[in-house]
């Protein structure tokens, strides 16, 4: 697979910058904005038509992968088993909120896109405590080569256990989320694709526990875990 990178993106406000992948280059792009339209439209009972971007082709270290199918489902869950160094996590996509979140998601984990990648940032300043995984470069600045919208009513919350989509600020995600630990305080401008099981949050608590290095404080914020971790697979359980 080739790669072409996108930057390292920007949070909005005073909290720290998530990083995902999308057309914005600038070191304080973020991935998806409030405005993002969750999907195209309606194509079936239960289904849902998503309306998949191009990633920026000035971007070295993007992956390419096909998009998923325009027409996705649009209701129940999906689990998908993240086996790591540290421990299993279990993450429940909700394909009735997130359709189009929740089906790249799922189409990356067929594609292998996610197995032997790191987590490579880890936050635990007052008012964000996450875990950023879903970048195979390590980088804060890969993804796919196709984006996803940013799915968001406005009225999102990051209370611990939330899986949610990093993004550029721009209307569109790629394959970085973030985990949260801790409640967070963020602006609702990330589409919360799903939740962490109680496994799961336990391997967060030791990643929490153990640190980061600080390389990306003041701005953006937090670091690489003092211990890495790293996702050795991805599967759709």
């Amino acid at each position: 697979m080739s790669r072409r990178l996108h930057a390292a993106a920007g949070l909005t406000g005073a909290l720290l910058a998530l990083t995902g992948c999308g057309g914005d280059t600038s070191a304080e792009g973020g991935q998806g904005g409030a405005e993002g339209s969750a999907a195209g439209g309606a194509a079936a009972a239960g289904t849902v038509a998503c309306d998949w971007g191009e990633g920026s082709s000035a971007n070295p270290y993007l992956t390419e992968v096909a998009p998923p199918e325009d027409v996705v489902p649009a209701a129940g869950t999906t689990d998908l088993l993240v086996t790591t160094n540290l421990g299993e996590l279990t993450l429940s996509l909700d394909r009735a909120a997130t359709p189009c979140a929740a089906a790249s998601l799922v189409h990356l984990t067929e594609q292998g896109f996610f197995d032997d990648s790191p987590c490579h940032r880890e936050v635990d300043s007052e008012g964000l405590q996450v875990l950023q995984c879903g970048d195979p470069t390590g980088t804060g600045a890969g993804g796919p080569t196709y984006t996803s919208p940013t799915e968001v009513t406005g009225e999102e919350t990051y209370p611990r256990g939330t899986v949610a989509m990093a993004n550029s600020g721009q209307g569109f995600d790629g394959s970085q989320f973030f985990l949260v630990w801790g409640d967070s305080e963020l602006p609702p401008d990330y589409t919360v694709v799903g939740t962490v099981d109680e496994a799961g949050l336990a391997v967060l608590d030791e990643v929490a526990a153990n640190g980061n290095d600080g390389s990306l404080d003041p701005s953006p914020g937090g670091g690489a875990p003092n211990v890495p971790v790293t996702i050795e697979s991805v599967s759709v359980a």
